[in-house]
């Protein structure tokens, strides 16, 4: 039987963690391994200033305590996968966007990420939703995602070594068109919240972005903040190669 490892960055609690695992029903054995807490916008980060201690939570079901999604992955695969890795990783599905240059921040990703730079193919997936509406069913996000996976184990993975899909699901829809996007060139502002607590002393409360972007315009087809603006299903190659060819000679010849 295929073996998937599912991990997330909202939690091991989260409704999008349990909405993957009911989607993957029947297709693979799944183990869960996410963080005990909440860890968005941690990045590829690893925990190499305190331990780490896996806790059962259920069946092939684990929270890594004050652990990162990266962590998740590293340790399961070398303490759970040591005769044979999992066929797949995912990473997901997520509570909020993973577009644009937010893929750098987002722990989402840095869960597939950790996984192909282990040698197992991932996805990770993200819905796009109003947070201040109710989170929903994610039925298309569960759909999409099982559609993939299926794909995948009836076929082969599609992308070469140390690249990963990257999902985002538009909000608000049950049915859409897939497209196959490149990362968009994200807008970013400071929305730092400078306030005081009883004793008077300041502290910050960093803020949400609006989803604002350009297109790159030397790429052609959409991006993936295009595709969610038409109510598409955004599917985006990552590669962890974030070397700027283009730049080199440019570079060799300043020096």
């Amino acid at each position: 039987m295929k073996q998937i490892l599912i991990t997330n960055d909202d939690g091991y609690e989260s409704e999008g963690l349990k909405a993957l695992v009911e989607a993957l029903d029947g297709l693979a054995a799944v183990t869960v391994v996410a963080p005990s807490t909440e860890k968005s916008a941690c990045g590829h980060s690893l925990t190499l200033s305190h331990p780490l201690s896996f806790v059962s939570v259920d069946d092939d079901f684990y929270k890594l305590d004050d652990g990162t999604p990266s962590d998740c992955i590293y340790l399961a695969l070398h303490s759970m996968f040591e005769e044979r890795k999992p066929d797949l990783v995912i990473s997901g599905i997520n509570k909020g966007s993973n577009m644009g240059e937010d893929i750098t921040y987002s722990g989402t990703a840095a869960g597939a990420m950790e996984a192909v730079l282990q040698g197992v193919p991932a996805i990770a997936i993200s819905q796009v939703m109003d947070f201040t509406k109710p989170v929903g069913d994610f039925k298309l996000a569960k759909k999409t995602i099982r559609f993939l996976v299926e794909k995948i184990f009836n076929g082969e993975f599609p992308l070469s070594e140390r690249e990963f899909i990257n999902v985002n699901i538009p909000t608000d829809v049950d049915e859409a068109e897939m497209a196959v996007t490149y990362a968009g060139y994200r807008h970013y502002a400071n929305d730092a919240h400078l306030h005081r607590n009883p004793r008077g002393m300041e502290y910050y409360w960093l803020g949400l972005h609006p989803l604002e972007f350009k297109p790159r315009g030397e790429k052609t087809g959409l991006c993936d903040f295009e595709a969610i603006e038409q109510k598409m299903v955004s599917i985006t190659p990552i590669q962890l190669d974030m070397t700027a060819y283009g730049s080199m000679k440019k570079l060799r010849e300043w020096l």
